[in-house]
């Protein structure tokens, strides 16, 4: 076997080692790519500008927004004892400085005690103020001694266009603050309430809405309240693409009677009238409008001299007044009637066109106010 002398080794050492320090820049280039590189991490402010926005009205409006809690009693059938347990969450946001809290009615419905969790981890007890189930709204009030949070500026619902971004902020599945986006699909929507009456006028949104987020509020890109969040429609339960919103108008106008009555206060005209009959009968005539069946003892209508239908002498039906129009607006149902009526204040003034035994004339008429559970 051949063996190197020490001064031989030395040299050829010495030849390794001048070679590996010229060969170090090509092998680093090489092991690079295997290596993991930290990267220069860009400035908030490289954020498209529509980024930037939607964060600041997350940020600005989360603290507005309140988390809710309910529970409901439950009776033991053996025992006969009543247990409090844990029955739903939902969503809402701060409407005033006095501590109101706007929701659905059915994130409250039928339960026994609501708590409002705040954004900063407080939780308060809260009473029920005030409910209206046929608008699906609901008004809570918690008492916060410091740190108030600020009430969501108000905007408005009847200017909204389809295809305006929306973003909606809740508590989908318990999960707290989710903001979700999207665009106003369609306008003025239909649908059946927890009582079977018709909630109308609802915004139609493709923003992501599951349970949780009722009672939430909808945004516009500004940043201004333009609805609650209140339903879905989906064959599965969970968000399918369509959601709805209650607009903020309809809110405007039913909150305040809630905060004040703890019930809406309906406009009334004080008549009884039915679609099917007004349809069966007016159809035959050419006709669309409300037939007045009878006209209620001490009523607006009474006083305003509406006439009811009466059956005559000989077995005859003399048909009462025909609604037409309120305000010149047109009217083909009783919801339609019910609906414009809503949208005047108690004790105003509208003016009622009527087909009177085939004579159209116009009448003024003082809305009386009746409250609905």
């Amino acid at each position: 076997m051949r063996s190197f002398t020490l001064p031989r080794f030395l040299l050829w050492f010495a030849v390794f080692l001048l070679l590996a320090l010229a060969l170090r820049p090509w092998v680093e280039d090489v092991l690079i790519g295997f290596r993991a590189v930290p990267r220069a991490i860009a400035p908030r402010g490289d954020l498209g500008g529509d980024e930037q926005t939607t964060i600041a009205i997350f940020e600005a409006s989360t603290p507005s927004v309140v988390y809710i809690t309910t529970t409901a009693q439950v009776l033991d059938i053996w025992t006969r004892d009543i247990t409090e347990i844990p029955r739903g969450t939902g969503s809402g946001f701060v409407w005033d400085d006095q501590g109101h809290i706007v929701t659905n009615y059915h994130v409250i419905k039928g339960v026994r005690s609501a708590r409002v969790g705040l954004w900063d981890q407080r939780t308060y007890d809260a009473d029920l103020v005030g409910a209206s189930p046929e608008h699906d709204l609901a008004v809570l009030r918690i008492r916060v001694p410091t740190s108030r949070p600020m009430p969501l500026p108000i905007g408005t619902s009847q200017d909204l266009r389809v295809g305006q971004k929306v973003l909606a902020i809740g508590n989908p599945f318990g999960l707290d603050y989710s903001l979700t986006t999207g665009v106003i699909s369609a306008l003025d929507r239909t649908i059946q309430g927890d009582k079977g009456q018709s909630i109308q006028h609802l915004i139609q949104t493709d923003a992501a809405i599951n349970p949780g987020n009722s009672g939430g509020p909808l945004l516009d890109s500004a940043g201004r309240l333009i609805g609650i969040n209140t339903a879905i429609f989906s064959p599965s339960g969970a968000f399918a693409g369509i959601g709805f919103a209650v607009p903020v108008d309809t809110v405007n106008r039913v909150v305040p009677e809630l905060i004040a009555h703890g019930l809406f206060q309906r406009p009334t005209l004080g008549i009884k009238a039915d679609d099917a009959i007004s349809e069966r009968v007016l159809g035959q005539l050419g006709h669309s409008g409300v037939l007045v069946l009878q006209v209620e003892p001490g009523s607006a209508a009474e006083q305003a001299g509406l006439r009811g239908t009466k059956a005559e002498r000989g077995g005859g039906i003399a048909l009462g007044d025909i609604i037409l129009a309120v305000n010149d607006q047109p009217v083909d149902s009783l919801g339609k009637l019910i609906d414009l009526l809503e949208r005047h204040q108690v004790g105003t003034q509208v003016i009622l066109t009527l087909d009177r035994a085939g004579e159209t004339r116009q009448v003024g008429v003082v809305l009386q106010g009746r409250k609905t559970p």
